[in-house]
């Protein structure tokens, strides 16, 4: 077997998956590669897509898109704008495909999905294909696409794959890949002093400890959180804000919040399995990839808001089956995360859910059905 991962750059949860499914198979032996699909047309491409995403989400675009790819996939006849738009490169992933000798191709995006299923209708490939869903939902426009095996996050969403026209026999809920360092634990202490030494943090090692993360592209309402948890903590929490690549929100937040000796600025980092490890609860948008990666490290999770669409019903999906608390109200958010803290009952029930719904074993399962 040699396997191809194709991802791409709109959000890093995409990436993370295929990385996460990469070092699984390379542990096991597999010949494996991974590429950003846009960047086999030109990489200039691909960053245009990823800035164009970037754009939407910070103003309240995407809800409009998504909701526009909801109807028009909903009633769909002919191929969409966004199947006949991949379709203009499937030709140059045609030639990759076969240069390189992959007799398997795994997608954890729409776009490469698309591409191959022009591929398939033409007769052109005749590769194994997989498309690896990141969302706890069927993302529009995913109905049109036609590959061979489709990983589902989890049980409770085939019939909704099934109504919206995926073949029932090709849906997998094998759950989403992460990394291995998401599926070991350490201790909370050593995780502490491991991440004081890593960020020059001189934390409180007996305060309670907060975890913000705004997604790698960082959205959403961080100074109003790190204020109320403030003005109900003061130094009796320590806050590890995660700002992502939004370098502007860094320099904003240091403005207000760098003379705090507990609050944490931090840019984007690939330290975040140990940052999980040493703090009590996480704050965090409901992007697909990153909820699963702190549900099967088993920290307790605070859903904060979503970039509306696909994100939106993750936090529902989450919450529904207690894997985390959802709100848009900062002040409840902040009264939820104390709760988890303080209430142990409360805080297992919602660790339990995690164990019982996210198990983290999705990257050898995805590599027993290949092999089959």
């Amino acid at each position: 077997m040699k396997l191809l991962i194709l991802s791409c750059s709109t959000g890093e949860g995409h990436n993370s998956a295929g990385k996460a499914l990469l070092e699984y198979l390379e542990e096991n032996g597999v010949a494996c590669e991974m590429t950003d699909t846009l960047s086999l047309v030109t990489s200039p491409v691909s960053q245009m897509v990823s800035d164009v995403y970037l754009f939407s989400t910070r103003r309240n675009l995407f809800k409009t898109v998504y909701r526009m790819g909801e109807t028009v996939s909903t009633g769909l006849s002919l191929q969409s704008p966004v199947y006949m738009a991949n379709k203009l490169y499937a030709k140059r992933l045609y030639d990759y495909i076969v240069d390189n000798g992959f007799d398997t191709v795994v997608c954890t995006h729409l776009f490469p999905a698309e591409a191959l299923t022009a591929l398939k209708r033409a007769g052109r490939l005749d590769r194994k294909t997989v498309f690896v869903m990141t969302d706890y939902t069927c993302i529009p426009f995913t109905r049109e696409t036609d590959l061979d095996y489709y990983i589902v996050p989890h049980e409770h969403l085939v019939e909704e794959c099934v109504q919206k026209g995926l073949r029932r026999e090709r849906l997998f809920p094998f759950g989403i890949p992460v990394r291995r360092a998401f599926r070991e634990r350490i201790a909370k202490r050593e995780a502490r002093v491991a991440c004081a030494a890593a960020f020059d943090s001189g934390a409180d090692m007996t305060a309670k400890w907060f975890l913000v993360a705004s997604g790698s592209m960082g959205f959403g309402s961080s100074a109003d959180l790190i204020r109320e948890i403030l003005s109900r903590c003061g130094k009796g929490a320590e806050v590890f804000m995660v700002c992502g690549n939004n370098a502007k929100l860094q320099t904003v937040l240091k403005a207000e919040f760098g003379r705090f000796d507990n609050i944490h600025l931090l840019g984007f980092t690939d330290r975040m399995s140990l940052l999980m490890d040493a703090c009590d609860v996480l704050f965090t948008k409901p992007g697909g990839l990153s909820s699963t990666e702190a549900a099967v490290k088993n920290i307790p999770i605070v859903h904060t808001a979503p970039i509306p669409g696909c994100e939106t019903r993750n936090a529902e999906f989450f919450h529904y089956h207690g894997m985390s608390y959802s709100s848009l109200e900062v002040k409840q958010q902040v009264t939820v995360a104390l709760r988890l803290c303080n209430d142990d009952a409360y805080r297992q029930r919602m660790c339990d859910s995690q164990r019982t719904n996210a198990d983290g074993d999705a990257c050898r399962r995805i590599l027993e059905l290949l092999r089959r």
